[in-house]
């Protein structure tokens, strides 16, 4: 008995442990997993193409936008430094929608006492602070700039039902606004004008102690309408600093009154310039228009500073009128020179504008318009004529801010009026960027407060491409750096510090800007650098280029969203970038590829039973023999059946063009990074000469982790240089040479240069 219970227990004890040795089996099965193949499509990231936005990226036939028309009366009180305004807004509803109330944004608002939007952020007590910053944090009373509103009201003076809820404002209408109806209604506000230098704002004043004057830069000033568009309905998000605006076009008619010594220029057209120009300010304005080379200036420094010892308690307005624009802004002081000159845009001219302070020369005298002027030429080769008929760049200190026609810019010399190299780069960069942004989004209207990278992303590239033409336009002022321009963004190695940073700090590209630790970088440098790098490096350029002119006249003067890009560069140039978007703008990953290793191969042939056949004997194998590297396969005797195939299945004349290989290379690449690319190889052969081959990022996407080429070439290879010239972003160029490199080579030279420029 007692044995058979024994053998019940051994019994069991071993079905228990095969059950478990097969749980544990089953364990070390594959198991299975969604697709994350680098090249599968953008379905479930995109929204289903539709009526309104079709899934070539073009606007669908059903596409609609609202139109908000503007008539205002501004006042601008120097002496208190105050702003008031009553405006009348005609808000057109072409959605199919009916819309029971409206949304207003009060941007000012920000600069209101109790805004939230100082709250945003953690704080911590640091261990050093700027005597300024902590006066600012915890001494100073907080500057109250919010909006006053006096009234909402109808098209009949009735009081209309409003709630403000910080940056936004509701609009109860009290009767639905139906699809294809308008409404009218008029606020009247005010608020006290905040000094932008001291907290660094968009909008508002410098004062100048030394004279006693400010220079106003206004914008953000009235209250705007939001979008609704078939996206989002009402873009209500709050403004809480970084993401910036999303507005609706219009007409404006905007009167403004200011100190009747004071020279000012806004959105649109002047209306009545020979009520507010001297007899000599339109006689040198008429020259201007007919002055193509050089800048006229209309408003001289002397004349300037002889402004700014008067005060006048005099007023003068300055009417404007601005059609099918999205937004209005001005710069008014007494301390202001003003030139211009006139550009040609396909037979259409255009006035390149600059405003600026004594305090600006010689800098801004010399280069501002200059570099207005090019900015238009550039950015209308690129995408579509420029089609209003001015852009004016301010100078305003620590500013680079833009507004449809109009943009403040930075980049002031010293007091002496000497400068550096740096200071004048930054100015006509800053200019470049600024004034570009009359292109993205003035005009291809894009929701900043959703996409910054929509607007600064695609400028900064088209900024890249203006400084390069701009120093092809003069190349005097990039004498001093061997005759290129030093921009600070769009080459693919200028990325690489960021790419390569502590993912905790990482963002995609693909969020909004109040979300990312490092804006510039991630809404600006990055989709500029992925963009040049699909030019020059993926798409070539003239794929690229009819793409991108594709977007930007599909989308003028509509309002597109990210994905419209991404399909209209797809669907105008032919080209899968799915890969790309995902990788570059949805992810934080980075480009890391290396040579993994370089194996060399002999060739033999045999007659067989089938066919004849050719075999690869690998160099550690016995059958590899010194003596016949660098020797035609055709010549060596154990080749004969190879030969023999050639003379029977080809002519004379046929093998006069065939290659005669004697070196074969099969060459892994691995992956260490995140991102697919194409792999770029320059070849050095031991006579000296080198050959740059290209392999397409297809080659991935079987693999993930490592790819294999081979090459079969006359000559011996004597070194591999991957990316040789920096172009994919690579963040790691250790691995990227065969032999592996070691000390400061020539090419470890040229990558730190090109990191430090």
């Amino acid at each position: 008995m007692k044995r058979i219970q024994l053998y019940i227990l051994a019994f069991l004890f071993i079905g228990a442990n095969l059950a478990i040795a097969q749980e544990t089996q089953d364990d070390k099965k594959p198991q299975g997993h969604i697709n994350q193949n680098k090249f599968r499509q953008l379905y479930q990231e995109f929204s289903t193409p539709n009526m309104y936005r079709t899934a070539s990226g073009a606007p669908g036939k059903a596409y609609y936008q609202q139109q908000a028309d503007y008539e205002m009366d501004i006042e601008l009180d120097d002496k208190n430094e105050k702003l008031y305004g009553v405006e009348t807004i005609t808000y057109k509803n072409n959605s199919p929608d009916d819309l029971a109330y409206l949304w207003v944004q009060l941007d000012q608002n920000i600069r209101a006492k109790n805004s939230q939007a100082s709250l945003k952020n953690g704080q911590r007590i640091p261990r050093l602070q700027r005597a300024s910053t902590f006066v600012r944090s915890y001494v100073a009373d907080p500057f109250d700039g919010g909006f006053n509103i006096d009234y909402v009201r109808d098209a009949k003076g009735k009081p209309l039902s409003f709630t403000i809820n910080e940056t936004m404002m509701r609009i109860d209408l009290p009767e639905t606004l139906e699809s294809g109806d308008k409404v009218s209604f008029t606020i009247k506000w005010w608020y006290n004008i905040n000094n932008h230098v001291k907290n660094r704002a968009r909008s508002g004043f410098e004062h100048f102690a030394k004279d006693g004057n400010n220079a106003y830069v206004i914008a953000q000033f009235f209250p705007r309408m939001a979008v609704y568009n078939d996206v989002e309905g009402w873009q209500n998000y709050q403004f809480w600093g970084n993401g910036e605006f999303a507005l609706p076009f219009g007409n404006y008619k905007v009167n403004i009154t200011v100190p009747a010594d004071h020279i000012l220029d806004a959105t649109g057209k002047l209306q009545n310039r020979k009520n507010v120009f001297t007899k000599e300010m339109m006689k040198r304005y008429e020259r201007a228009t007919n002055s193509y080379d050089k800048p006229v200036i209309i408003v001289t420094q002397e004349e300037a500073e002889a402004a700014e010892k008067n005060f006048s308690n005099k007023k003068k307005t300055w009417k404007f009128y601005a059609e099918n624009v999205r937004d209005f802004a001005f710069a008014s002081s007494r301390k202001f020179i003003w030139d211009m000159q006139a550009v040609d845009i396909n037979g259409k001219k255009v006035m390149a504008v600059s405003m600026y302070p004594k305090e600006g020369n010689p800098l801004w005298e010399e280069y501002s318009t200059k570099a207005v002027a090019s900015t238009l030429e550039t950015y209308s080769k690129h995408t579509f004529d420029y089609p209003y008929h001015k852009a004016i760049s301010v100078h305003a200190k620590n500013q680079g801010m833009e507004y449809p026609m109009i943009c403040w810019n930075y980049g002031r010399p010293n007091e002496d009026g000497t400068y550096s190299e740096r200071t004048k780069f930054g100015m006509i960069s800053v200019i470049i960027h600024e004034v570009g942004h009359n292109f993205f989004p003035m005009i291809v209207n894009s929701d900043e407060r959703q996409w910054g990278w929509m607007d600064e992303g695609l400028d900064t590239f088209m900024q890249y491409l203006s400084e390069q033409e701009f120093a092809k336009t003069y190349p005097e002022s990039v004498a001093s750096t061997g005759g290129k321009y030093p921009s600070r963004r769009g080459e693919a190695s200028k990325i690489v510090p960021y790419m390569k940073g502590n993912q905790t700090r990482l963002s995609p590209i693909m969020s909004n800007p109040e979300n990312v630790f490092q804006l510039g970088p991630n809404a600006y440098g990055k989709p500029a650098t992925g963009l040049n790098i699909l030019r020059e490096t993926v798409m070539g350029r003239e794929a690229f280029d009819h793409a991108f002119k594709t977007y930007s006249q599909r989308w003028m003067f509509k309002h597109p969203t990210p994905e419209d890009f991404f399909r209209t560069m797809e669907d105008a140039s032919g080209i899968d970038l799915d890969w790309f978007w995902r990788g570059w703008f949805y992810t934080t990953d980075f480009v890391d590829i290396g040579i993994e290793s370089v194996d060399k191969y002999q060739v033999g042939s045999r007659k067989g039973k089938n066919g004849d056949f050719v075999y690869f004997v690998p160099e550690d194998d016995v059958r590899y023999t010194k003596e016949n590297e660098g020797k035609s396969v055709l010549d060596l005797e154990a080749n004969a059946p190879l030969k023999e195939y050639l003379m029977d299945n080809f002519s004379e004349q046929e093998r006069n063009t065939m290659k005669d290989p004697k070196y074969f290379y099969e060459v892994k690449f691995n992956k260490p990074g995140g991102l697919v690319m194409p792999i770029i190889v320059e070849c050095t052969y031991e006579d000296g000469t080198t050959e740059m081959m290209k392999y397409p990022v297809q080659i991935w996407r079987k693999n993930d982790n490592s790819a294999k080429i081979v090459i079969a070439s006359s000559k011996a290879i004597k070194t591999l240089q991957l990316d040789p010239k920096l172009e994919t972003a690579d963040v790691d160029t250790s691995n990227n040479a065969w032999p592996t490199e070691e000390g400061n080579t020539d090419f470890n030279k040229f990558k730190e240069n090109k990191v430090k420029q």
